[in-house]
């Protein structure tokens, strides 16, 4: 078919009124008299595809019609204008192969229970909702990277395997590594600390691991996530990174997944709602509230999925919760040099109880204190032999925090559950596919 030039559907508006070829999948399809509508899908977008049984030769229109759900297809006609879709545009057909047929597709466009739909998770990614999920989880990633790399972070990639915690071994995943033992990272930080002292800015971007035993709708045991660190960074300068960030994501997914937004009937003006400054308040301050509000907690309680819920309610926007009490943070936190029972640590929660989506502080960079920490929090010293060669060797201070892709996934989508952010979940009892 020489006089056909292959197209994506994502490119059709500059193919009006020329021929060319598709090649996807069938989506869905509406047939009436002499004409089949097929709804055909490519990765890049969906395309109406006119079958007229007066324009086409009987075995095409024939095709058309016995053509199934998910079958891979190659269509060959005429781009033309049509006001009346979403795209835009429609394909008048001229020809449909048909590559290979798919029988009996399990998932039909009725409704299937969401454990059904997980052991069919490599199939339920060609959904049209999944899919709009997967394009608004790749374009946050590629502006995390676009807004720490137009703001000269450096990338430095942090090691999965890992010979100790950051904050001790309870949550951690062991596994045998050669004759001795190692764990699966549940963070790149005290890497990046070390990044940090040579290169400044920087941040690392990868999989983490949590063997929390939890089954909330907030919880994976494997996850993405984004961490810099920038040297000479105080607290203040933290908290003022951590927005500007937020705010500039929030900004890139609005401009380019419009379509995607409103496929999941997201209340998009709530996002457009996220501007500078947030509100930030002390950890004492989100006790207050939590009173105010009727919620049973104490000084030094940390907060859990229904506290952060009732905090996230009063607001409109992420709020920033800094100054937890020192004695329920990592020994890496630095403390408040006014009050030593707070560390300069900071909780960013979303909105509409989504619960946290960053965590960082500034870290401990005095030597001796760091040393006093590791022994307080049963750590082996040498262990973190090489971290506290940061401290020795030109120490300054410096600060950072981690966002959780999948978490910011399920905010910017409106969604119930992290489960259907990430492309093949990890959960407590999931392993497959």
């Amino acid at each position: 078919m020489a006089d056909y030039k292959r197209a994506y559907i994502s490119q059709v508006s500059d193919f009006n009124n020329q021929k060319v070829c598709i090649k996807g999948w069938l989506q869905n399809k509406r047939s009436g008299g002499k004409l089949h509508f097929l709804q055909v899908r490519d990765g890049t977008g969906v395309i109406q595809a006119v079958i007229f049984k007066g324009d086409v030769p009987e075995n095409v229109f024939e095709n058309g019609d016995k053509v199934t759900q998910e079958t891979s297809i190659e269509v060959y006609g005429e781009i033309r204008e049509d006001k009346r879709s979403k795209l835009g545009y429609e394909i008048g057909v001229e020809d449909l192969k048909i590559v290979s047929d798919s029988i009996d597709y399990p998932i039909t466009p009725k409704e299937h229970g969401v454990a059904f739909l997980l052991e069919n998770r490599h199939l339920w990614l060609r959904s049209p909702k999944q899919r709009a999920i997967m394009k608004i989880r790749h374009e946050l990633i590629k502006a995390i990277r676009d807004y720490f790399n137009n703001n000269n972070f450096m990338l430095v990639d942090a090691p999965i395997f890992t010979p100790a915690a950051c904050e001790g071994t309870t949550n951690l995943f062991e596994v045998d590594y050669f004759d001795s033992k190692a764990y699966l990272t549940q963070s790149g930080q005290l890497y990046m600390e070390a990044a940090a002292m040579a290169f400044g800015k920087v941040y690392c971007f990868g999989p983490t691991f949590r063997a929390e035993k939890s089954k909330t709708r907030r919880h994976l045991t494997e996850f993405w996530m984004v961490e810099p660190e920038v040297a000479y960074n105080n607290h203040d300068d933290n908290m003022n990174l951590a927005e500007d960030f937020v705010v500039y994501i929030v900004e890139q997914i609005l401009t380019n997944c419009r379509f995607e937004l409103e496929i999941l009937e997201r209340d998009i003006s709530k996002l457009e709602n996220i501007k500078k400054p947030f509100p930030r308040i002390t950890y004492d301050e989100a006790i207050d509230l939590l009173i105010k509000k009727g919620k049973d907690v104490n000084w030094g309680d940390d907060f859990g999925a229904d506290e952060e819920t009732v905090i996230s309610e009063s607001y409109d926007r992420p709020v920033l919760i800094h100054r937890y009490p020192a004695q329920s943070k990592a020994f890496y936190m630095k403390e408040d040099p006014v009050n030593n029972k707070l560390a300069l640590c900071v909780d960013m929660i979303a909105p509409e109880g989504y619960g946290e989506m960053i965590g960082g502080g500034q870290r401990e960079d005095n030597l001796d204190v760091l040393l006093s920490k590791i022994k307080q929090h049963n750590l082996p010293e040498e262990a973190f032999d090489w971290y506290l060669d940061l401290r020795k060797y030109g120490s300054v201070p410096h600060a950072g925090f981690g966002l959780g892709i999948e978490r910011t996934v399920s905010w910017l989508c409106g969604l119930h559950h992290v489960r259907e952010t990430i492309p093949f979940p990890r959960l407590m009892d999931r392993i497959k596919p």
